[in-house]
């Protein structure tokens, strides 16, 4: 079981950078994939990315490459999405999700365990 909470949202300017945390608990994060999803205004969701448990690996969607980095502090037990140039198609309620499949998946519905979401708006 793994348990996970969001945190860090809020408004921030075009241009502007974020950062939101997952803070996970439950001993099955220590080998679980956490991935970043986002579900904007009447959108589907996301894949936004992922990292990996073993080598902390990195994949990121190709609409945030370059612009967001994952990372992870395992004995914090958190997670965290940093952002940079934002841009208002960025809005969106953005949750993290862990996986326990053997590769990282993009797929949400292979993640098992979810936060409950973090706003996050980008307007001037």
């Amino acid at each position: 079981q793994v348990q996970l909470v969001e945190s860090g949202g809020g408004l921030v300017q075009p241009g502007g950078s974020l950062t939101v945390s997952c803070l996970a608990s439950g001993r099955a994060f220590d080998t679980a994939h956490v991935g970043w999803f986002r579900r904007g205004p009447g959108e589907e969701r996301e894949f936004v990315g992922v990292i990996t448990w073993s080598d902390r690996t990195t994949y990121y969607s190709d609409s945030v490459k370059g612009r967001f980095a994952i990372s992870r502090d395992d004995a914090k037990k958190t997670v965290f999405l940093h952002m940079n140039y934002l841009k208002p198609e960025d809005t969106a309620v953005y949750f993290c999700a862990a996986s326990t499949y053997l590769l990282p998946p993009r797929d949400f519905r292979e993640y098992a365990y979810w936060g409950q979401g973090t706003q996050v708006t980008v307007s001037s």
